[in-house]
This record gives structure tokens, sequence and C-alpha cells, in this order.
């Protein structure tokens, strides 16, 4: 596809989305813990002279450590990463960077979503930052304030076991995961946390408040819900369940294993609402010590060979650089039907919409 073609493509997936932000109301028990964490596990002794920078990062380590390693090589910057668990990402790292606003510890977060983001910059902890390498991307996904760079994406898809499932009997839609059939056997990710928080989200803005809540009143009827997408695209591989909800990431390893599964991109259909894509994204925090180290990183991580390496790597993540040329190994916004997002709206619908989701998986199945 022409870079030209692609530019038009993602105008078309990203809509008339902008990069305002909501407050919200979350314990900040977690946020404690993680940072007690952080100062209990950060290891090494650097020289007076030496230069650092402190990332909270969301992408899983094994993605992203390489990619920060590579850079310190290049730059001399040591990297000191914090990680969250698969459970609670990326709420986890958020509520850290909240509860340390007034003494950061944090100087880029690098999400692997948008929800959240966009939520901290409503709230005042980012800073702006006009990266230059960010010129060559598309402007739907950066913030016209510069509090926020998107790169780096990742589909919303179905990961289906294929010796469990009847060619005749594929599922072709997220309504598939409610279907009575497959009660038991399939299974999503605990819908309150990273980008499967940010699709609830976007469902509850594109089909609205009351069939989306009888979507997911009857996912947790149907599904099993499960840690993370990692534990989902595990499962189906196994045979433990026969599809499951995951991201392109964690559903591309499995399928480069030989096992007996395949991708589904949902919503194909004529008139359906297509697949969503979900960009990673990165922010410079209000007050970060190292904000100079930190704005070269930035510049880095926007750099096509990051890009390149996300796409090339076992993450296979999808280039939004128009500098980028590699071919990506799964579908991409241009060579389907995407979603149309309005992630702005949907950080504006997320706080209702994760009231109700709270209640719901703590209440009984009825």
């Amino acid at each position: 596809m022409r870079k030209a073609d692609r530019a038009t493509g993602l105008v078309a997936w990203w809509g008339a989305g902008g990069g305002r932000t909501e407050s919200a109301r979350w314990t900040v028990t977690v946020a404690v813990l993680l940072a007690s964490a952080f100062g209990a596990s950060a290891t090494g002794c650097l020289s007076s002279d030496q230069r650092e920078v402190i990332v909270y990062t969301a992408l899983d380590r094994e993605f992203s450590q390489p990619i920060f390693a590579e850079f310190t090589r290049r730059s001399g910057i040591v990297v000191r990463a914090k990680f969250d668990t698969e459970a609670t990402k990326t709420v986890g790292l958020t509520e850290a960077i909240r509860a340390e606003r007034n003494r950061p510890r944090c100087d880029l977060f690098w999400n692997n979503e948008i929800l959240n983001t966009m939520r901290l910059k409503r709230e005042g902890l980012l800073a702006p930052y006009r990266s230059p390498a960010a010129a060559t991307f598309p402007d739907q996904v950066r913030c016209s304030q510069g509090m926020w760079h998107g790169f780096a994406a990742r589909a919303r898809v179905l990961l289906v076991n294929t010796d469990l499932t009847a060619a005749d009997q594929t599922p072709d839609s997220i309504e598939d995961l409610v279907d009575p059939r497959w009660q038991g056997r399939v299974g999503v990710a605990k819908p309150l946390f990273g980008t499967t928080a940010t699709h609830a989200a976007c469902l509850f803005t594109y089909w609205g408040d009351a069939r989306a809540q009888d979507f997911f009143l009857s996912l947790k009827k149907n599904a099993r819900i499960m840690a993370g997408n990692k534990q989902v695209a595990l499962a189906v591989a196994s045979g433990a369940l026969a599809f499951g909800l995951t991201d392109t990431d964690d559903a591309i390893i499995e399928c480069e294993k030989g096992l007996p599964v395949r991708i589904v991109y949902p919503d194909q259909q004529d008139g359906a609402m297509g697949t969503l894509f979900i960009p990673n994204s990165l922010a410079l925090i209000r007050g970060a010590a190292h904000a100079s180290e930190a704005r070269q990183l930035i510049d880095y991580l926007l750099s096509p060979a990051v890009e390149t390496r996300l796409a090339q790597g076992r993450s296979a993540q999808i280039p939004l650089n128009r500098q980028v040329s590699v071919q990506p190994r799964v579908e991409t916004p241009f060579t389907i039907r995407a979603m149309r997002v309005d992630f702005e709206a949907a950080t504006q619908a997320w706080d209702a919409a994760a009231e109700f989701l709270r209640e719901m998986l703590t209440g009984p199945t009825a």
C-alpha cells in the first residue's frame, strides 16, 4: 500500500478522536504498593556523571526491554524501567503516577494503550513535548498540544483453536463470545485494565450504554474472565478454550509456534463495526526529574527503526510512522475494515462504564 493510502486509511480509522481526557476516582492502594516495590527493587548504582531516565512501561518486558537496551547502547543514558503485572496493567502504573504527583518518580510513561494516558492528561499530570520525530506520524495519532504520541498499534482479535471449532462454526464477531453454544469455552481478559478496558470504553461509546451493558452481562455468563490477554491466548493455544478475545501481539506468538490456532479479525461483514486497533502511547510526566533524557527517549521510540523492530519482532506491532516501509505480519487499519473510534469520547465515557463493569464483575451471575 502506498504511503498516501496508509495516511488516508488512518484518518478513516481514527475518526474524530482528539486528545482530551477526564479525571477519575480510583483507589491508590495499588499505586502505593507499586511505588514501594519500585523503590525497593531498583538495582544498580549510577556514577555521579551517568545519565538515566525512569520509564513506567505497560508494554510487555520481552518487547520493550531490548529496545531500552539498544537506546542505552546508542545514547549512554541508562533506562530504569518499571513494569506492571499482566493483571493490573495499565491501571497500576497510572495509579502510581497519580500517587507520586507531588514528587514524580516516573519521567516517561510508555502505555500499551491510550485511554489511561488521556486520563492523565486531563488531570494535568503530563508535560508537553513536541517531538521532531512525530512529524512523520499522521495528526490523528499525536496530541495537538504535544501531551502524548501514539505509535505501534495492535488489533483486538479472536484467537481460535482450529481443533475445537469446525470450519462452518468459526466465530467472526466479538458477539460470538456471548453465544450460549460456546458457554464456558470462550475467554476474555478482565475488562478493567489495558487494551481490554480501552475496548470496553470504545464499545460503550459505539453501542451506547444499554447495548454495551447487555453485552458485558452476557459475557460474564458465557465466558471465562481471565487475568490478561496473554492468558487468554495461552488458554486457546492449549485447548482449554475454543476461542478468545486478545491482542495481535499475544495471538501471533501462539500462531507462530505452529499450534492449531488462527487469528480472526472480527466484525468484517458489510455494515459491521470492524476490528478495533489501539496504539501504544508515550507521555512525558509533569515535573520529571530527567526530562531531557526522557525527551531523547521519546524521539528514539518514535523513530522508524523502533516501529520496524516492533513490527518484525515477536509482537508484530503495526507501524504508524509514514517512513516505515516494512510489511506487518498481521492485518492493519489500512488492509481490513477498522472500527471507527473516538478515543476522546471513549475516555469521557470510561468512568461510568468502569463503575458498571466493577459492580458486574463482583456481583452474582444471574
